[in-house]
C-alpha cells in the first residue's frame, strides 16, 4: 500500500480500524499516522513541551512536531507565544518556575508531557583562566542543571502514562570541545550522561532518553561567533557549511516518532561531519 507523498513510509505491524463505520486495515508509521486505502488519517496527537522553543532549534522543532499534529507548548522567560504556537513563562534555573509552566502546559494540551524537548540554553564565552565563577556557573546551571529539572518534572506524568520520550539537545562542542566554552562543553556533555542514566532508570516503562548534537547551525547564538571563527569552523566541517534549524528538527522528530522506540541513551550528532560520530 503506498504511502502519501508528504509522510515518511516507515511501516510497523498491519492494524484494525473504523473508517466511515466499516473495518479497514491500516499501517502505523513513524510518523504516527495511519494509511488507509489511499487516505491519511491522523493517529491521536501526542502532548509536547519544549524549552526555548521561541527561536531558532527549538522553534524548527516545534513547527514540526505541529505539522504532525502533535499538541505543542514551548516555553520562553516572557511567555510569549510565536505565531501558531502555544506559549508558557519558564526560567529553568528555577524549579517553582519549571514545575509551574508544566502545569499550565498540561492544562493547554489537556494531560501529562509525552515529549519533552530540552533545548533552552545559553552561552557566555571567556578564556579558562577569565572565566570567573559566576560565568561558569550561569551556563552550567541553563543549559544542565535547567535540562535535569524539566526531565524530573516531566518523568512524573511519564511514569504514570508508562510512556515518553526525552529528547536533549546538546553540541558537537560538548563531544569535540572548543577554546573559550569550557562552561558550555561542559554542560552539553554532561546531558549525555544523563540521558544514559535516566535511560537506565526508566527505559523498562517505555520511557527513552536520548541527544541530538547539532553543529554549527544558523541560529541567533552562532550569529554571535566572530567572524573569523565561524570561517574557521565551515573549514573544518566536511560538508562545508552549517545547517539549517529544520535539520536538527528532522533528527529530533525521527527520535519523537514509535520508529525510535527501541532507541535510547543515544547520541545523534547533526553536524556535517564534524564530530565523526563522536
Amino acid at each position: 500500500m503506498p504511502c502519501a507523498d508528504t509522510v515518511p513510509c516507515v511501516a510497523y505491524a498491519p492494524v484494525t480500524v473504523t473508517v466511515g463505520g466499516r473495518l479497514a486495515k491500516a499501517l502505523v508509521t513513524a510518523s504516527t499516522r495511519w494509511h488507509v486505502e489511499g487516505m491519511t488519517l491522523t493517529h491521536s496527537p501526542r502532548t509536547v513541551l519544549i524549552t526555548g522553543g521561541n527561536r531558532g532549534i527549538g522553534l524548527a522543532i516545534a513547527r514540526a512536531l505541529v505539522a504532525d499534529g502533535d499538541h505543542v507548548v514551548v516555553t520562553s522567560r516572557s511567555g510569549e507565544a510565536p505565531e501558531g504556537l502555544q506559549a508558557v513563562a519558564c526560567d529553568v534555573t528555577d524549579t517553582a518556575s519549571v514545575d509551574a509552566a508544566f502545569a499550565a502546559a498540561e492544562k493547554l494540551v489537556g494531560g501529562p508531557i509525552e515529549i519533552l524537548v530540552a533545548n533552552a540554553g545559553i552561552t557566555q564565552d571567556q578564556l579558562l583562566l577569565r572565566m570567573s565563577d559566576e560565568e561558569f556557573d550561569a551556563v552550567v546551571d541553563t543549559n544542565l542543571a535547567g535540562a535535569f529539572r524539566c526531565a524530573r518534572r516531566a518523568s512524573k506524568g511519564m511514569i504514570r502514562l508508562r510512556r515518553g520520550r526525552m529528547i536533549f539537545v546538546s553540541s558537537v562542542v560538548g563531544l569535540y570541545g572548543s577554546p573559550g566554552q569550557v562552561n558550555y562543553a561542559a554542560s552539553k556533555a554532561g546531558l549525555v550522561g544523563m540521558a544514559r542514566s535516566i535511560t537506565r532508570e526508566l527505559g523498562g516503562r517505555a520511557i527513552t532518553a536520548n541527544v541530538v548534537a547539532p553543529g554549527f547551525i544558523d541560529t541567533d547564538m552562532t550569529a554571535e561567533l566572530p567572524e573569523e571563527r565561524k570561517a574557521a569552523y565551515r573549514a573544518a566541517i566536511p560538508a562545508g557549511r552549517f545547517a539549517a534549524p529544520e535539520e536538527v528538527a528532522a533528527a529530533v522528530r525521527f527520535l519523537a516518532s514509535d520508529a525510535a522506540a527501541y532507541i535510547s541513551g543515544a547520541v545523534l550528532p547533526v553536524d556535517g561531519g564534524l564530530g565523526m560520530g563522536h
